[in-house]
């Protein structure tokens, strides 16, 4: 999963038909809808209950939220592409099985330091229906598998990119905590919505400028990225994570600046710098490995646990009597992989197969033989032939890189099919007994 489980938990209690305290003490005889999205609905106790736990975790910050008519079309707008991305994902396939569901439940409450029946209680406590839980999860899970599938189809970094983005982080080794306000242009977007979305951002800069609203407040108001409700809140990112229009003039601001507004691949953005640091990421990072082999016994329904045991010391006593552990392997090894190469495994990390296998090798001495061990696959030999220190740095840097220049392209090209999937879409907003229209923007500064 690409998301942490608490991340994970503090969205699906945001973002869902899961209830807060004050909703679920309310009494509701006939339930509204708020909103249709193709198929299905949205119903008012469902904008309500995600509106209540925004504004519960906003407590203290109250004045960071706009008023509760825009604050609802936003979260309306995420509830809306929750059910679109839910949609798209089950058409492609993608299906959340009971056994998933469950494991990645019992791991919410594993990371929350408690245990399933610790989870209902909490959930409870809050007046939260764990079935309606369950079915946030699920939807969490399947929103998050839509995306997996779309990076894995559209996104690539070439060696060119990593090559390039290492050579500028030497030149710059620092990260910078940045927030952004997005005014979205949909693509070829005509001169009317260019004109449109022009004044929109210049509105924002302009209230910034003022000292009417903070940039948090400004963002959850009036920002379309889907971050607005954090208050669009990037994070740290590093120099080869941030667009190459920003990364030049982000050198020349101080922590509170304001840089924009800047047109963009998804449309005008206004990007503030919150803080910067110096990147640890050029530092020599080294590993210990090992270079072994080994003979394997596997347990099998011909050859039982207690018939592998004493095969695997009958081989063990042999070659503590002289026999050639290379010549055993090859005679009596189950591992095929190896046996060929007389057990041999080559270099590997300490924990490449596992913690016991690793401390079991570096127990004895180059040269030296382990006594037979267990592990999942079966009965083992080890004969250690080597160590050394390996300076892994540079792997690891350049997987950091890719990594980090996907997770930008993605970031960039989801976003535009977000917006995509919701031009596409047919989506009514209910006032009332009254149908509203969805083609306008957030409310205009």
């Amino acid at each position: 999963m690409t998301r942490t489980l608490p991340a994970l938990l503090a969205t699906v209690l945001a973002f869902s038909g899961v209830s807060a305290p004050v909703l679920a003490q309310q009494a509701q005889p006939l339930d509204r809808i708020a909103a249709i999205v193709d198929e299905d609905v949205i119903l008012q106790s469902e904008l309500q209950r995600a509106v209540s736990n925004i504004k519960n975790q906003y407590a203290g910050r109250e004045a960071q939220l706009p008023p509760d008519a825009v604050l609802e079309r936003q979260v309306l707008e995420r509830l809306v592409l929750v059910k679109l991305q839910v949609a798209r994902a089950e058409g492609s396939g993608v299906r959340v099985g009971d056994e998933e569901l469950n494991h990645a439940i019992n791991s919410i409450a594993q990371q929350n330091g408690t245990n399933l029946d610790g989870l209902r209680q909490r959930l409870a406590q809050d007046g939260i229906g764990f079935a309606d839980f369950r079915n946030s999860v699920r939807e969490e899970i399947t929103t998050q598998r839509l995306r997996q599938s779309f990076a894995q189809s559209r996104i690539s970094v070439s060696e060119g990119e990593v090559d390039a983005a290492l050579a500028q982080q030497s030149a710059n080794d620092v990260q910078y905590h940045l927030a952004h306000i997005l005014v979205a242009l949909p693509d070829g977007a005509s001169a009317e919505q260019i004109n449109t979305g022009q004044s929109k951002i210049d509105g924002i800069k302009a209230l910034l400028d003022k000292g009417e609203l903070d940039f948090a407040a400004a963002a959850v108001r009036y920002s379309d990225s889907p971050n607005a409700l954090e208050g669009g809140d990037l994070g740290w990112r590093s120099v080869d994570e941030i667009p190459n229009a920003f990364t030049s003039q982000l050198q020349t601001l101080k922590a509170g600046d304001v840089l924009g507004p800047i047109r963009g691949p998804s449309g005008f953005q206004l990007l503030k710098l919150v803080e910067v640091r110096n990147s640890s990421q050029g530092a020599a990072q080294t590993v210990t490995e090992l270079h072994a082999r080994h003979i394997l016994v596997r347990v099998t329904d011909q050859l039982d646990e207690a018939a592998a045991k004493a095969r695997i010391e009958t081989l063990r006593a042999r070659i503590a009597g002289g026999a050639d552990f290379q010549d055993v392997a090859k005679e009596s090894s189950d591992d095929a992989n190896s046996r060929g190469q007389g057990g041999d495994l080559g270099w590997f990390p300490a924990d490449a197969f596992g913690p016991d296998f690793g401390r079991q090798v570096e127990s004895v001495s180059d040269g030296g033989v382990t006594a037979p061990f267990r592990t999942d696959a079966g009965w083992h030999i080890v004969q250690r032939v080597a160590t050394r220190q390996t300076d892994v740095g540079d792997d690891n840097r350049r997987a950091q890189i890719r990594e980090t220049i996907g997770r930008r392209k993605l970031e960039d090209e989801y976003n535009r099919f977000l917006q995509e999937l919701r031009g596409d879409a047919y989506v009514s907003f209910r006032s009332g007994d009254r149908a509203e229209n969805t083609a306008d923007s957030p409310q205009q500064p």
